[in-house]
């Protein structure tokens, strides 16, 4: 091949002056344009199975940050400590001078980011590097940009050029810009930020910078290029949300697309999942936890379902249609699916199946393999004896997904996931959610500000107190203006009438565990009957106003699921004293987290809404200033103006 900056004079690509100054003076460089070749260099070549990524940390000595080992489907990399297991929600900071409502570096850590830049860039000239060029998006949606990393961390680098799009250098475009780079410095967590996970945006006009101060993909070759693809759809005014989506299929052929968003742990890979039968094909139902009783029913039959999106999907305008539904397209070329859920053998056999036998290598983080043997997703790394480690995951390219859907899709359901804890009238809590709740779209937009975390969250650091994940369940990686994102996902929603809005729970229902069953279910009853179809005595105002409308029954192919499930204030452990007190605990949240988007820059129709929450509202007001019905289908948004005073955004 030729010589890197002659294919790309070539080519007439243009490399920022500091990378090619970095690359022109390091220590040496290796260019990549295969992830296999990336898989073999994980272990320092393919002849070998094992390999210690370490670094001289001066003051530490030698510092192993993790153990890679090759396994017959991939590779299994495992990090030396429990806190690198999981994604840090306070990484970000950002050097720049652009609009933001998160933290700048000086203001975090009380020195301009320029000096930490320069020792990164000198850092890096004394390393052997792996280069590669990537597309942060799919199908022309999207950016190219650069990876930087140490070449013994080519496990990072692997996982990097799975998510995102890897480009061969001989196949980038005539005249390609570059518009974001991403540099990888692990050492300097140890040196300069107390051993914490730190992620460094520096944006400028065409290019957005991201310095990876760590090897936990989540917060930078996962997150951190989410970000990449925020400040771009902020920039050019359009969403890419933080959702998982399927397309099911019920006994009788309808076909509905569903689209689940919320924060980490919020149900999002879990979409994906077949609900499993009990030994007698029965289905569990749930457990109560205070009396033990378990609650069965029976499905004859479940509807399949094409996966399209795990984690992340483009809302970009020219995806949409005017038929009144969002259209979206995933955003990503492999998922970083989290399988803390598969415990045992049998869990999930379609992704047992699917990593065990994959149809290339794939990337294992947190799971307990041997050099050469299978990595087996139900095997996690223990945290400390006897506590496996709650965030283990496997990088799944898309092509190695049976039946996936490469094409934009209209939705139908757009559901909303929240992690609940258990409730009871001597210990309440939030966890007052029934089986499912249809929201008004006014009540749908301040789910997506709220956002909560939820209890136990798997995936990140974090207090185990009820948190806000911010506007869209994608803030804590976002790098913009809040208010911003509120407004877009304001627009967005009344814009798309015909997308129907549903809140559904995992974990607990009231005393009930019931894992993510809720969702598993809704999917299955929603596609066999449709929101469109419910009967007008089926559903009521939730007791709860901010729970929209609760169920009054349920049937799912003759097994009705009990009224306990639905309206939680009807289980005896916990009746309307334990629920009001958990409906105060979510009102008195939601009233905390919405004030910070009351700024003269919000939409007029916006600050209706949450004038509403403030004043503890009513279901059927919600209703008013958003309509929930089908017969609204405005043709654009100038019509729902002039009927709303919408476009008033300061009044």
């Amino acid at each position: 091949m030729k010589e890197f900056f002659t294919i790309l004079d070539e080519k007439q690509v243009v490399l920022p002056d500091n990378i090619e100054k970095l690359l022109k003076s390091c220590k040496g460089y290796t260019v990549f344009n295969a992830t296999l070749d990336l898989a073999d260099a994980a272990t320092n070549g393919r002849e070998k199975n094992i390999y210690e990524v370490a670094y001289d940390v001066p003051g530490k000595g030698i510092f192993t940050e993790a153990i890679v080992q090759r396994v017959k489907n991939g590779i299994a990399a495992n990090y030396t400590e429990p806190y690198m297991r999981r994604r840090d929600p306070g990484s970000m900071s950002i050097a720049d001078d652009l609009p933001t409502d998160k933290k700048r570096f000086r203001d975090k850590y009380g020195y301009d980011f320029t000096k930490l830049q320069e020792e990164t860039f000198d850092w890096l000239a004394g390393q052997e590097l792996a280069v590669f060029f990537y597309f942060a998006g799919r199908m022309g949606i999207g950016s190219l940009g650069m990876a930087i990393a140490p070449a013994n961390a080519a496990f990072f680098a692997m996982g990097l050029s799975m998510l995102q799009e890897m480009i061969p250098v001989d196949r980038l475009k005539e005249g390609s810009v570059l518009d974001s780079v991403i540099y990888v410095a692990p050492v300097f967590r140890h040196t300069h930020f107390k051993g914490k996970q730190v992620v460094v945006h520096k944006r400028s006009e065409g290019m957005h910078e991201v310095y990876a101060y760590n090897l936990y993909p989540g917060p930078s070759a996962k997150k951190g290029l989410y970000s990449v693809v925020l400040d771009q759809g902020e920039r050019e005014e359009w969403l890419t949300a933080h959702c998982s989506a399927v397309q099911s299929i019920s006994p009788y052929d309808n076909i509905t697309t569903f689209m689940h968003e919320g924060a980490s742990g919020g149900g999002k890979s879990e979409l994906h999942q077949h609900i499993l039968r009990e030994p007698d094909g029965r289905v569990a139902l749930g457990k109560n936890r205070i009396t033990g009783e378990e609650r069965y029913i029976t499905i004859p039959r479940f509807c399949t379902f094409n996966p399209v999106a795990d984690d992340m999907a483009f809302c970009h305008p020219s995806l949409q249609r005017k038929d009144g539904k969002l259209r979206i397209l995933d955003a990503e070329n492999a998922w970083f699916i989290r399988v803390d859920s598969v415990k045992e053998y049998g869990d999930d056999p379609f992704l047992e199946k699917t990593t065990i036998n994959p149809t290339r290598p794939l990337l294992f983080l947190n799971i307990d393999a041997k050099p050469e043997s299978t990595a087996l997703i139900w095997e996690h790394v223990e945290d400390e004896p006897g506590k496996p480690c709650p965030n283990p995951r496997v990088v799944l390219p898309r092509g190695c997904v049976p039946n996936v859907v490469d094409k934009p899709v209209s939705v139908d359901i757009r559901s909303f996931g929240i992690r609940t804890p258990s409730c009871s009238k001597e210990a309440p809590s939030y966890g007052i959610l029934g089986l499912y709740h249809i929201l008004p779209p006014a009540l749908a937009w301040l789910w997506r500000l709220v956002a909560p975390r939820g209890h136990k969250n798997p995936s990140i650091v974090t207090s185990g107190n009820m948190e806000s994940e911010g506007v869209g369940s994608y803030w804590p990686f976002a790098t913009g203006k809040q208010v911003t994102h509120a407004n877009m996902f304001l627009k967005q929603i009344i814009e798309t009438p015909r997308t129907t809005f549903t809140l559904v729970p995992n974990q607990n229902i009231g005393v009930w565990q019931v894992g993510f069953k809720p969702q598993l279910l809704m999917r299955e009853y929603l596609t066999r009957r449709g929101v469109a179809k419910l009967k007008s005595d089926q559903f009521q105002p939730a007791r709860s106003s901010l729970l929209g409308y609760e169920l009054n029954y349920l049937t799912i192919e003759g097994s009705k699921i009990p009224s306990r499930f639905l309206k939680v204030y009807n289980q005896t452990e916990v009746g309307f004293e334990g629920y009001d007190a958990g409906a105060e605990i979510l009102q008195k949240f939601f009233k905390e987290e919405l004030q910070k988007f009351l700024k003269e820059d919000l939409l007029h129709t916006g600050k209706r809404i949450i004038d509403a929450c403030l004043s503890n509202a009513s279901v059927e007001e919600y209703n008013e200033i958003v309509p929930m019905s089908y017969q609204y289908s405005f043709s654009n948004l100038d019509d729902y103006e002039q009927s709303n005073g919408f476009v008033d955004m300061k009044e």
